[in-house]
């Protein structure tokens, strides 16, 4: 009886000993994953400045790395926030238990006062020889012997409570301990976050002084980006035609999902149904450490709004000799070049398409069947990127942002 009371009651603490509540364990994920991504980016800048000195490149990765900074602020702030919650419900359980200890206490000292006085077996034998008959005896033999048993039952679980109180408070430590180391990292990523502001701000001056370097550097960009969507265009738009005239050639046989769309088999049909309901949950266009660099849709440079550049996908940079994986189960209707985009590959997964660019060599051709996972080809490692490799979505022409489809 007496081991069940006590695994009863630490088994009930192990729940309010945990240091870490289910929040403040995603916050330490998180924190991990956003301390990964700014030692990468921080390992990227230093790679480009070696190389490149100030350009316009850097300074979007540099800015990329203050994102990540800020948001790292944010993680810390909401950590600190938990403990404070965690520190507030371990004082109040504290108070409680001792509350409660002191009860027992109390409780058992009169129990043992009692005992005490009547310690003398004669007096337990004359109060049951006493009773008004036999089964009465029989009641107070058996109310001596529960007595004794609750004494013995609360002697114990005074120990047992005893050694809760000693751990909680050994646990409200800890986390007090946690929570200034916390506060501590807060103000030193705070001051570093500063610095580099500055820092930035330095090599934007640098750029807006050379205006002739920065316009050159945004006119080849989007004369490179005019070029790749250009092309996609018009490998869409010639797909497209040819299954429409399959389709009439042949009726029943392809359907398109939109107005002028591509014509679908029903093989094709099912794929794109199956790709559409992974929304969210595709695996991201390649695997190991990366971080995304240019985001979908209109854009301005940091420090520079006054400029502003449109994206039809995402640029992810990664680390060297990362290779580019299919994102679903699809074909691959075409794999082509175009000066400074190197080697693109696009996948068809029914109506829905894939783009996959900055490929310095591809291991699949024109109408293979690829599969989840597998890969499309090894990322071109250039001097002024790095390892970046650019990713598109798109729904027959329609281009797709492709964050809110990938698991990140």
């Amino acid at each position: 009886m007496r081991i069940k009371v006590i695994v009863l009651l630490l088994i009930t603490s192990i729940f309010t000993l945990s240091a870490d509540s289910v929040k403040i364990q995603e916050l330490k994920k998180e924190k991990e994953q956003t301390l990964n991504e700014i030692k990468f980016l921080d390992g990227e800048i230093k790679k480009t400045q070696k190389v490149l000195g100030q350009n316009l490149n850097n300074v979007t990765i540099v800015n990329e790395k203050l994102k990540a900074q800020r948001n790292l602020l944010k993680i810390l702030a909401e950590e600190i926030k938990e403990m404070d919650n965690n520190i507030r419900v371990k004082e109040l359980r504290i108070r409680d238990l001792e509350k409660d200890f002191k009860s027992k206490q109390d409780k058992y000292a009169v129990s043992v006062r009692k005992m005490y006085r009547n310690k003398d077996s004669q007096n337990h034998l004359l109060f049951v020889l006493s009773a008004d008959d036999f089964a009465q005896s029989l009641r107070r033999l058996f109310y001596l012997k529960k007595y004794s048993g609750w004494q013995k039952t609360q002697a114990y679980e005074i120990v047992a409570q005893q050694q809760i109180i000693q751990a909680e408070k050994s646990a409200l430590e800890s986390d007090k301990v946690q929570k200034q180391n916390i506060s501590q990292q807060r103000k030193t990523e705070e001051e570093q976050l500063q610095k580099e502001e500055v820092e930035i701000q330095k090599e934007i001056s640098h750029l807006q002084k050379n205006s002739k370097q920065l316009q050159a550097d945004l006119a080849k960009k989007k004369k490179q980006a005019d070029a790749l969507d250009k092309e996609i265009d018009r490998v869409i738009q010639a797909e497209i035609e040819a299954s429409r005239k399959e389709a009439a050639a042949k009726p029943g046989l392809r359907q398109a999902a939109t107005k002028d769309g591509y014509a679908m088999t029903k093989e094709e049909q099912k794929l794109a149904a199956d790709f559409a309901s992974n929304k969210g949950k595709l695996p991201f266009p390649l695997q190991g450490r990366y971080t995304l660099i240019g985001r979908f849709g209109q854009q301005n440079y940091v420090g520079l709004p006054h400029i502003k550049y449109n994206k039809n996908g995402i640029e992810i940079r990664t680390t060297q000799g990362n290779s580019a994986r299919a994102v679903f189960n699809g074909v691959v209707t075409k794999v082509f070049q175009i000066p400074g985009s190197q080697t693109s590959v696009i996948i068809r997964h029914g109506n829905y398409l894939t783009l996959y660019s900055y490929l310095e060599s591809v291991s699949v051709k024109q109408g293979d069947k690829v599969t989840t996972g597998q890969v499309i080809g090894k990322i071109y490692d250039d001097v002024e990127k790095g390892t970046t490799l650019y990713f598109e979505m798109r729904r027959d022409k329609a281009k797709i942002d492709p964050e809110p489809w990938l698991n990140k």
